[in-house]
Parts: structure tokens; sequence; C-alpha cells
């Protein structure tokens, strides 16, 4: 015989877990927190705002703005007031770094007679270069002062080195290499450092 009660087929398990309504809370508690923190952020900024926004600045006063005196030091403080007014600002040369220009640095001795713009045009200089170079002097005197200078390069004379052909080799004139490097003659020594100036004006 046949049972009375048919068997029901592709019974869908029964699930005891969980899990999907713990998942489901944490979530839900996740987004409550960001929502209050964002909360927070926002009222916090606009308290902010408005108190900056409050500040009522009083343009009404006609009263200078005094402003103290910088301490001087004991040899300025010494001087005459006189002196003082008629000594000229002095005016501060920016700083020029030697990689900012190329080429290679050299020390130049000053001699006597030299000035800053002697020496710019010798090495075919700015003079604002020459002072870049050596924001630390401010007058040169010959014997004692030492000048940073940027040239081309240094280049060692060899064998058929005539200065013509030193000088094309690097695109500068013949008169240039014999200014910079002070000959009168054009003549130059096998062995001899010849200092090379920049083509153009630095």
């Amino acid at each position: 015989m046949e049972d009375e009660f048919p068997k029901k087929r592709n019974l869908r398990p029964v699930e005891k877990s969980n899990l999907p309504i713990i998942t489901l809370s944490v979530l839900v508690l996740l987004v409550l927190a960001m929502l209050y923190v964002g909360y927070e952020y926002i009222s916090d900024s606009s308290s902010n705002a408005e108190e900056l926004t409050s500040v009522v600045v009083d343009t009404t006063t006609d009263e200078p703005v005094i402003e103290e005196p910088v301490a001087e030091s004991d040899e300025e403080q010494s001087k005459p007031a006189e002196d003082k007014k008629a000594e000229p600002e002095k005016k501060t040369t920016p700083a020029v770094s030697a990689s900012s220009i190329g080429g290679q640095q050299i020390t130049h001795d000053v001699k006597s007679g030299e000035t800053f713009s002697s020496i710019a045009s010798r090495y075919n200089l700015k003079l604002e270069t020459l002072k870049g170079l050596n924001s630390s002097v401010s007058d040169v005197k010959a014997g004692t002062t030492k000048l940073k200078v940027q040239v081309q390069t240094v280049h060692t004379v060899g064998p058929g080195d005539v200065l013509r052909v030193v000088a094309t080799k690097y695109g500068v004139s013949k008169e240039a290499i014999m200014k910079a490097n002070g000959k009168s003659k054009d003549f130059s020594e096998r062995g001899e450092k010849l200092i090379i100036p920049f083509s153009s004006r630095k």
C-alpha cells in the first residue's frame, strides 16, 4: 500500500544560524556611528566659521602704527645721530649659487685698481652675478680680497693648442681668453692652465 501522506520533495533546509542578523546589526551600528561623527565634524566647523566671521575690525581709529626700534649694536649706538643719517643704506645682494650658473668655480685674487665691475667684465659675468657669488664681500681690496668666480672651464694647454684653436673649441673669442687670463700677447705655453670664460654673459 502506498503511504497516505505522500513525501514532499525538494524541501528547503531550515537555517538555524544567527549570522545574518548579527552582520546586519553591525552594519547598521557602523552607519549610525559614521553619521554621528560626520554631524559632529560639520557642526564644529560651522561654529568655528561663525567665530571667525563674527570678529569685527575697528577701522575708525586713525592712530599711527608704532614700530618698535630694532636693537642696534654697540658700534652703531656710539655713532652720533648725524652720522647715522648721512650713512646710505647698504643694499644686500641676493646670493647666487654656482650650480645655477654652471661651469667651474675659480678663485680670483684682487689686484690693485680692480673693482667688482672690471673683474665681472674680465670673466664675462654680469655684475649682479659676481656680487651674488660673493654676497659676503662688500668691498674689494687689493692683496686681501679673494673672489669666487664662475667660468666655463679651465683648459690645460697641450701640443698644438694655440689660442685660436682653443677659442674655437669652446666657442669664445681669442680676445676673451686673453682678457680672462690677463694676456697681452697671443701666446701660450704647453702645460699652462687657461681660464675659459663663458661665451655669453651669465
